[in-house]
């Protein structure tokens, strides 16, 4: 008869085997037969998704574009233009000290209704470059107590020996062309008060944080600061300092609140001091109106018509098939294996 011990080594225990194993503990959540959505790609269903997009994206296309086409735009290409035309280095000339005021005339061809945006625009000039982009200091900028804070201004950290307030590349190529505007020998007041985000105003730049020793070096590259004037208040370079991340782009200047008629002329004097010359950078004027979709931008428009015509095209296209060519859901036929012989 054999012996309890034996009996016990050749007893199997559930527990101690479920105990053992690696498979999980049963459950719905790690078996996934949860309740869910499952939803079958059937043929209206697709074409029924296609119809919905093109029904929703054209009309919201076609409501863009039509906005945008609103907005009137006058555009003023001047880096060349006010350059003398005896002048063969433009370089040397646009960082002496001789008079760049420049006149030029804006024709006004479409009623513009106020506020009018002044915008200058920048060509060839890359913002977003890794070492100008990093050239400023957000502590330096924002808390008087840490003016000397300019480890990551560098080449603009220091002049004579005196840290830089605002320190770093991007203050310091603030851009300083002006323009005045006049019509009929009346000067058109630009409102500058406002063209900076609010939230880089209150929290960005201190209220007690004041220029010093700016643009004191040996190379100045570009506009002076008023040193009694606060950096929250300094609404062009905080406008300038948030950076463009390509490499055409548009600042706001100011406004003009006053509507401009259709055949009117607009004398301006531009001051021509930025250098865009030595990199072939170029510079544009823009007055601009603007619409409930912002200013002149055709893209969005042709966007959304370009993907809503392409899924009204493609539903039309499989509710061609599905009618001439159908095919029964779930047909077994289709099969690779049923349709290889020779498959396995």
């Amino acid at each position: 008869m054999p012996s309890s011990s034996a009996a016990g080594a050749g007893s199997t225990d559930p527990t101690a085997a479920r105990r053992n194993t690696k498979r999980p503990k049963y459950s719905k959540f790690t078996q996934q037969e949860l309740p869910a959505c499952k939803p079958i790609l059937t043929p209206r269903a697709v074409i029924s998704a296609f119809l919905l997009v093109s029904i929703v994206f054209v009309p919201i296309g076609v409501a863009s574009l039509i906005a945008s086409r609103k907005v009137v735009e006058i555009v003023f290409r001047y880096e060349s233009t006010c350059i003398p035309n005896n002048v063969t280095d433009k370089v040397a000339y646009i960082q002496s000290s001789a008079s760049k005021a420049c006149n030029i005339t804006l024709h006004v061809h479409k009623h513009m209704k106020s506020p009018i945006h002044v915008y200058y625009q920048l060509d060839n000039f890359y913002q977003n470059h890794r070492r100008y982009v990093k050239s400023r200091s957000d502590e330096q900028l924002r808390d008087r107590n840490k003016e000397n804070s300019t480890s990551a201004c560098k080449p603009e950290d220091t002049a004579n020996g005196k840290a830089i307030v605002p320190c770093g590349l991007i203050a310091w190529s603030l851009f300083n062309d002006t323009y005045s505007f006049s019509r009929d020998n009346r000067n058109l007041k630009v409102n500058k008060e406002g063209i900076s985000w609010k939230s880089d105003r209150e929290h960005k730049f201190g209220k007690d944080v004041f220029p010093k020793n700016f643009q004191n070096g040996s190379i100045k590259g570009g506009a002076i600061l008023d040193e009694s004037i606060p950096l929250s208040k300094q609404e062009d370079l905080i406008v300038w300092m948030r950076t463009a991340a390509l490499p055409t782009f548009r600042k706001l200047y100011g406004r003009i609140e006053e509507d401009l008629n259709e055949g009117d002329t607009i004398n301006v004097i531009l001051q021509n001091n930025y250098n865009t010359y030595s990199f072939n950078g170029k510079k544009k004027l823009v007055l601009s109106t603007t619409s409930w979709l912002g200013g002149k931008n055709d893209f969005l428009g042709i966007a959304y018509l370009t993907v809503g015509g392409l899924c009204f095209f493609l539903a039309l296209a499989f509710t061609i098939v599905y009618f001439v060519k159908p095919r029964q859901l779930g047909d077994p036929s289709y099969l690779s294996w049923n349709r290889n012989p020779g498959g396995h």
